[in-house]
């Protein structure tokens, strides 16, 4: 099978975009072959905040229904594939909106919500993110996590604190994944992840999603897909076939203020990090431009096997492991 007809034929998900919600993008997705994608509706937000996201994204999936569908189990991402369309998985990068309310965990999961990052860079009541010294995960963050696991909602560690994030590696009845990171033995950054920790993950049955994000990548903004690639393999030779896929971070149609919101702790104060120049690598600069990510994993080679997995096979079994359906 040549690289189009297997990038039209395959399972394709995209474990973290926060993208800027409109028609526009929609069209790139379905322009892109992407089947499903962990869309994130809560950054810094509390729960009244993140009712409103969901709300706003109920909403445009209803608008643009002939290019979308709401997932909240594996079926509805093949039944997207089915029928040519995105499906949107609903996820946090914090736990913020569970402010310090067990309960709130149910309430987002019957909302649709399937993927949470325990943390988005710095503390929060679950535990502490990268950008700051480690104290762990909190005796409520281990009841968050048990109450996750009862309800099935994924736990994400792509911007969690080292020893938080070994934690709830450890604390988890349930996989856990890294739905957007890199290694840090192609590029030291507070955000990428050691051999050690990406091995721990993978040992422990974990998942590995890798992001294309250039500020993070070896070659920064100058990467192309080749060097996405590189870093895929490089996770690739370290965890496995099994547990690897997709993380792009797609953050396209977003512009200054977004990121200035990203990198100040809570939205608005201390600022913990500055990316510099947000360019995507030559070649996928797009959401539309995935099926070359296709082509540059044969062209480096992949098996059509070994592509299927990372492009989203790996991704729907962990999720139908931790959704239950």
């Amino acid at each position: 099978m040549n690289a189009a007809d297997l990038h039209n034929d395959a399972i394709v998900i995209d474990g973290l975009i926060c993208a800027k919600w409109e028609r526009a993008l929609f069209e790139d997705m379905a322009k892109g072959g992407l089947t499903a994608a962990n869309c994130t509706v809560a950054f810094w937000e509390n729960f009244e905040g993140t009712v409103r996201n969901i709300v706003e994204m109920n909403e445009l999936i209803e608008e643009s229904s002939d290019l979308l569908i709401k997932v909240r189990t594996t079926e509805d991402i093949k039944r997207a594939k089915r029928e040519g369309k995105t499906g949107v998985m609903m996820g946090f990068q914090n736990a913020n909106p569970f402010e310090d309310q067990i309960g709130y965990v149910k309430v987002f999961k019957d909302l649709g919500v399937g993927i949470v990052q325990m943390c988005y860079n710095t503390q929060n009541l679950v535990g502490t993110g990268c950008y700051e010294r480690d104290g762990g995960l909190s005796g409520f963050g281990r009841e968050i996590v048990a109450e996750m696991n009862k309800h099935g909602l994924l736990c994400d560690l792509s911007h969690v604190g080292p020893n938080t994030a070994k934690e709830v590696i450890d604390e988890s009845k349930q996989r856990v994944c890294y739905s957007h990171c890199l290694p840090a033995g192609l590029k030291e950054h507070p955000r990428n992840r050691s051999d050690e920790e990406l091995k721990y993950i993978a040992d422990k049955g974990g998942f590995v999603g890798v992001t294309m994000f250039t500020p993070f990548l070896r070659a920064g903004v100058n990467a192309t897909i080749d060097d996405y690639v590189e870093a895929i393999q490089y996770v690739y030779n370290i965890v496995g076939e099994d547990a690897i896929g997709i993380g792009t971070d797609f953050t396209q149609g977003h512009g200054h203020d977004f990121f200035e919101y990203l990198t100040h702790d809570k939205g608005y104060a201390r600022r913990l990090t500055r990316f510099g120049e947000i360019v995507n690598p030559k070649g996928i600069r797009t959401v539309g431009e995935f099926p070359n990510l296709t082509e540059a994993l044969l062209r480096h080679g992949f098996s059509e096997t070994q592509v299927r997995k990372i492009m989203g096979d790996n991704w729907v079994t962990l999720l139908k492991d931790v959704w239950g359906s």
